[in-house]
């Protein structure tokens, strides 16, 4: 006996406008409620984020505010950066609860794990940036400053190159998901990636040296890892290939 189709929800697009206005009301509330005690420990929260560079600094020097108000503004401003990455799962399940019901069940199935896995992912490049990429950066900045010279850095600068530093990571360790959605989507075959291998490591050596400081440490600190998650992305898109094609095949059997 075979299984009626399945439908999917339809409505009016007055009614998608509206409940596309509840998630985004609902995710703003999220980061609201988030940031408050972000905003509390905002100082703090800024001497987490710059002890990898103090840790490196010269002895006697420190970071330096040059504006008159950012000694307010940068830890506010890191604040709320803080508070969306924790919102950031709230955030991401409005955005799904919105556009589940347009997707087919089997669709739904192999989309909640790469959505999990890329906030797991985006999180694991922030730390992997912090705790092994930053301090071997600093420490090379610091041991090549010249004679002369004392490494101040200000805080606002130091703040956004840390923030981009966290964004490129968190993006660059979305690779396996990037991998695994071109090969379901039928877009590139799995035996293409492995075929341009050669082309793919020059290309994320090129991407890493836009991206980092101008330094041998920094790009090779993103390209090795990114092409490492390539290769981990062509082994989840065979298990998953094969998972996906496992029962289309038994149901065309049993017809």
């Amino acid at each position: 006996m075979s299984e009626e189709p399945e439908k999917l929800a339809e409505g009016t697009l007055i009614s998608h406008l509206l409940e596309l206005r509840d998630r985004l009301l609902r995710a703003l509330i999220g980061i609201g409620i988030a940031l408050g005690p972000c905003v509390y420990y905002s100082n703090d929260l800024f001497t987490f984020v710059a002890q990898p560079i103090l840790a490196k600094l010269p002895k006697g020097s420190s970071l330096i505010a040059t504006g008159v108000m950012s000694p307010f503004t940068t830890p506010f401003k890191l604040s709320f950066f803080v508070a969306l990455f924790l919102a950031m799962p709230y955030v991401i399940y409005q955005i799904w609860a919105f556009v589940a019901p347009g997707l087919y069940r089997h669709e739904r199935r192999f989309a909640v794990p790469l959505l999990v896995s890329s906030i797991l992912l985006f999180y694991v490049g922030m730390a992997f940036a912090y705790y092994l990429v930053f301090p071997v950066m600093f420490q090379f900045f610091a041991g090549t400053t010249p004679k002369g010279v004392a490494m101040m850095t200000d805080i606002n600068n130091y703040l956004d190159f840390v923030l981009t530093m966290f964004f490129c990571f968190g993006l660059a360790f979305e690779v396996p998901v990037a991998v695994v959605l071109l090969v379901l989507m039928g877009i590139v075959r799995i035996e293409k990636l492995k075929e341009h291998r050669g082309y793919v490591l020059v290309g994320i050596f090129i991407l890493a040296a836009l991206l980092t400081p101008p330094d041998a440490i920094s790009q090779c600190s993103l390209a090795i890892p990114m092409y490492l998650l390539y290769e981990g992305g062509i082994l989840m898109a065979r298990v998953l290939s094969r998972s996906r094609s496992a029962p289309s095949a038994q149901e065309a059997n049993e017809n």
